[in-house]
């Protein structure tokens, strides 16, 4: 079931569910994430069977971004979330962002994950995308889970981009 409004403003208040959290971005069955750190990818990366190499990044430290056609950045939310073992979550583009020829890349959040949250940004159209920090670019959606769960220990755990 997805949780609304008032049950995530309750895991907030009682459970520490978002921090960082602004009354502002809560909506009526989500809450959206604000851009925070920027980053841009250095070096070649690799995925296999057993094994991963993940890439070379650098921060862009700026207000103002801009993302040139076909051009990728990892972003971090400035929000972080602490999720219990009974809930997981979906990260969802907002609207906005592909009204303007831009593509959100997202996972899911794990039960037990503790972090900031990191997604893909790409611009798919032929025209710079231009945006600031802190501005709302996707909505986390919670939903509870239903039987045994095992809660996340990756690498991830804690926020960690790459």
């Amino acid at each position: 079931m997805i949780l609304g409004r008032s049950r995530i403003l309750e895991l907030v208040e009682e459970k520490n569910l978002i921090e960082n959290f602004d009354i502002d971005c809560l909506e009526g069955a989500g809450y959206d994430l604000r851009i925070g750190r920027v980053y841009k990818i250095k070096s070649e990366s690799f995925l296999g069977k057993s094994e991963r190499k993940t890439p070379l990044i650098g921060e862009e430290i700026a207000d103002e971004h801009v993302l040139e056609p076909r051009g990728y950045r990892l972003i971090e939310t400035i929000e972080r979330v602490n999720m219990p073992a009974d809930l997981t979550a979906r990260v969802l583009p907002r609207s906005s962002v592909f009204r303007c020829g831009c593509a959100v890349i997202t996972a899911v959040v794990d039960p037990g994950f503790g972090g900031t949250l990191t997604m893909g940004l790409r611009n798919l159209s032929s025209f710079n995308f231009k945006f600031e920090k802190e501005a709302r670019i996707a909505q986390i959606v919670f939903e509870s889970v239903d039987g045994e769960t095992k809660v996340y220990e990756g690498k991830y755990q804690g926020g960690k981009v790459v």
